[in-house]
């Protein structure tokens, strides 16, 4: 080997030696980190239902990705700071597992994409420009809630002929509320159904609500949909049941504890599908090229043996369309 040709062979070798590390895309993928915010008191089938989805499509927990898990317990007011936490620790996509936590988490980052498991009115609350066209950093998916207020009260008056006084339950404190009450106004005045208005913050607050309802009669009752309800559904089924109250609920857990009517989004389905959003996300797609879906899922299920303890007897014409009957 001449010295020139030995030079050139020593200045290569040094060269790789001195050369910076390989971009990471040639190293060993960094594990994505994501945020998942939720209202509930901890893990639920809803929780169960993204990381189903998450294994579907090929991620595995503690293994190629990462869940920071945040609860609060049916409080809005931890949002604020929860994800500010989430932004300091860097993750990569935020879930938020609850309409209320939408606002905050985007008045937290500008630049995280968020993505909804679940919204009542994306575009109406301004967290997204259109559902065809995002056009931000938020993208996933909405439940249309406040369209199917009015609805439920249509399925618990064909339960329920008689009824003529109907009590409202809904969460003060969820911005969306008012307008699914609004929804159920609306249905209220073609149906020739008086409504009962009654706004609680917690669970605290159940006893009073219903003690209302039995001084003003109510013939039967709707649980507006939101999250502290879903958590607390077992004092708030007890209660209807010694108040001997027709209840319509929006998840079929309800009606599955013994609740005598549910009709809503199969929310499962919804959160597994959140799922899609964060591997297009981590894969490149950006939020605001990726459309805001809705349910294709939806789900009547009447409790007979509910419907036997209240002295009903459900016409035909609402059992042939239920979804489930529990007998």
């Amino acid at each position: 080997m001449s010295g020139r040709t030995t030079l050139i062979a020593a200045a290569v070798a040094l060269a790789i030696l001195l050369a910076p590390p390989a971009a990471d895309a040639q190293q060993p993928g960094k594990v994505p980190r994501i945020g998942f915010l939720c209202a509930l008191s901890g893990p639920s089938p809803h929780t169960e239902a993204f990381q189903r989805g998450l294994r579907g499509l090929g991620y595995v927990e503690g293994k190629n990705i990462a869940i920071e898990y945040r609860f609060t317990d049916g409080k809005s007011d931890p949002f604020s700071n929860l994800a500010a936490e989430m932004v300091r620790l860097k993750v990569d996509v935020i879930v938020v597992a609850s309409p209320q936590a939408i606002r905050p988490t985007k008045e937290a980052t500008n630049s995280i994409p968020i993505v909804m498991a679940q919204s009542d009115d994306p575009v109406g609350s301004g967290f997204v420009t259109s559902l065809a066209r995002p056009g931000g950093n938020i993208t996933g998916l909405s439940t249309v809630s406040p369209e199917l207020s009015g609805k439920r009260l249509e399925l618990l008056k064909e339960a329920v002929p008689k009824v003529s006084r109907v009590a409202v339950l809904w969460n003060s404190t969820n911005p969306v509320a008012p307008l699914q009450f609004r929804e159920t106004e609306v249905a209220a005045r073609v149906l020739g159904i008086k409504l009962q208005s009654l706004a609680v913050r917690g669970p605290r607050d159940f006893d009073g609500a219903f003690a209302a309802m039995r001084r003003e009669r109510a013939g039967a009752l709707i649980v507006l949909p939101d999250l502290m309800f879903y958590d607390h559904l077992r004092p708030l089924l007890g209660l209807a049941a010694k108040s001997r109250l027709p209840v319509i609920y929006e998840e079929r857990e309800f009606a599955e504890a013994g609740g005598l009517l549910a009709y809503g989004p199969n929310y499962n389905d919804l959160f597994r599908r959140s799922a899609t959003f964060v591997d297009k996300i981590l894969k490149g797609a950006k939020p605001a090229d990726l459309p805001v879906e809705q349910p294709t899922k939806f789900e009547l299920v009447i409790n007979l043996k509910s419907a036997r303890a209240l002295g009903l007897t459900i016409p035909q014409s609402i059992l042939v369309r239920a979804d489930e009957v529990i007998r």
